[in-house]
């Protein structure tokens, strides 16, 4: 047993072995971050040079601010092609979009042989007041032809300030001369919630996509199909098909509108203390009636987050086509005056802890629509494209090193929903599974009997 004052020297050795390793480490990590600092540094040195090459030696004037924007948006999609740069026009239609509305005339439009085609005017907006009507094609805005714009750059055009005016040359099917018809723009809120009844026992809500709004709509789209259908509600059907995503806290609540309890969605950052998981409250708006979600190609991000939910805790049955497969989260940080950044900060993990990243959401019940010939000729060039199709995208849990995704893991499917309800296969599916015509188990068997 040692004495008190050789056990006072060896702890003291110790202490200085402990202090000693730990100036060694500390100063190994100064001198890494330090070479990676050089680094770095040496590398913008050689951007700087060529940037100067180009400005000094390019056949013609480049201008500055494009320069720039390109190379900033060059790294960003060189990480994975979610991430991206927006300057203030885009980072402010970007932020139109999410909102939900704008100053506007109220027409989901088109564009057909170079001018804009009238798909529908929306009901109770300055646009139907006016009269425009479906299939009516605006050839000039305030006297100015359309000829030569895209769709996109004449969009913006006939948005504006609410209150301000614009006039509008149509074209209509019937009338000889073209006619001018002046529109004063009012606030447009986007519905990302249509709902109807089908039959008389079955709530149909499709949900185009994720904003402000989409929570308190799908909420409305509920309430009044309960008082519509009454005691006859057998259940819903909520489309997802061709729903590219949008606002992660929307398909959090949306996902919590049918649930009780539970976790709805995992995410995970860089580093482990990053998780963060996101929890149902009770109360399920539709008390526990029997649900279908529809998926296709064309479902992704927030559409998948809300199917692998309702999926994982058995809520609802899943009918259609593998989704797109896109399992990462991209955060909007704003860059004051100058725009705003939009970068992947995080994977999503259904309540299972799946992985939809190169992968998607696989139904229950795969269900394809038949596609028309033109259609088929291309799917069979083309092939179906999904997350796991998208060059640089973030690597799926189980890929290769090389990035090449196994055929498990593959996403997407065709992305084709018939525009006539009656020749839409996977609805007419879902329809007979809440009606009792259909079992998931039958379809299972019939599946292995195939095999």
């Amino acid at each position: 047993m040692m004495r008190k004052s050789e056990y006072a020297l060896w702890a003291l050795l110790v202490l200085a072995v402990l202090a000693a390793g730990s100036t060694i480490v500390s100063l190994a990590r100064s001198q890494s971050a330090s070479a990676a600092n050089s680094e770095i540094y040496r590398q913008l040195d050689l951007f700087g040079e060529v940037l100067e090459r180009v400005r000094s030696d390019y056949v013609e004037k480049p201008e500055d601010p494009k320069l720039i924007e390109a190379a900033i948006n060059g790294m960003l999609t060189a990480l994975d092609p979610h991430s991206a740069y927006l300057n203030p026009k885009h980072f402010r239609d970007m932020q139109v979009q999410t909102r939900g509305e704008f100053g506007g005339l109220g027409i989901e439009v088109t564009m057909e042989n170079g001018v804009v085609k009238v798909v529908s005017p929306i009901e109770d907006t300055p646009a139907a007041k006016a009269g425009l009507m479906s299939g009516d094609f605006i050839t000039a805005l305030d006297k100015e032809q359309i000829q030569g714009l895209t769709l996109q750059e004449a969009v913006e055009k006939m948005r504006g300030p609410v209150n301000s005016p614009i006039t509008l040359t149509i074209v209509r099917k019937g009338v000889e001369d073209p006619f001018e018809v002046k529109v004063v723009r009012d606030v447009i809120h986007i519905n990302p919630v249509k709902y109807n009844a089908e039959g008389d026992d079955v709530g149909y809500i499709r949900v185009t996509t994720f904003n402000e709004q989409t929570t308190a709509n799908l909420q409305k789209a509920i309430d009044d199909l309960k008082k519509e259908l009454g005691p006859k509600l057998k259940g819903y059907i909520v489309d997802l098909r061709n729903n590219p995503g949008g606002l992660l806290d929307q398909a959090i609540s949306v996902s919590d509108a049918f649930l009780d309890q539970g976790a709805i969605v995992l995410t995970r950052g860089r580093n482990l203390e990053e998780t963060q998981r996101s929890n149902a409250r009770p109360g399920d708006l539709t008390d526990g009636a029997k649900m279908v979600v529809l998926i296709n190609g064309g479902s992704a991000s927030a559409s998948e987050i809300v199917a692998g939910a309702l999926q994982d805790h058995h809520r609802a049955t899943i009918v259609g086509t593998r989704s797109f497969g896109k399992g990462s989260v991209q955060t909007i940080i704003p860059l004051g005056s100058n725009g705003a950044l939009r970068l992947t900060t995080a994977r999503y993990y259904t309540p299972s802890g799946r992985s939809i990243q190169a992968k998607g959401i696989e139904p229950e019940v795969v269900v394809e629509e038949e596609l028309p010939d033109d259609l088929k000729q291309k799917a069979d060039v083309e092939g179906a494209r999904g997350e796991a199709n998208l060059r640089g995208h973030l690597k799926g849990e189980g890929e290769d090193e090389d990035g090449a995704a196994h055929s498990e893991e593959e996403s997407g499917s065709s992305s084709y929903v018939p525009p006539e309800k009656e020749k839409d296969t996977q609805l007419k599916f879902a329809l007979d599974l809440l009606r009792g015509i259909k079992s998931v188990d039958t379809e299972a068997k019939k599946k292995a009997e195939a095999n």
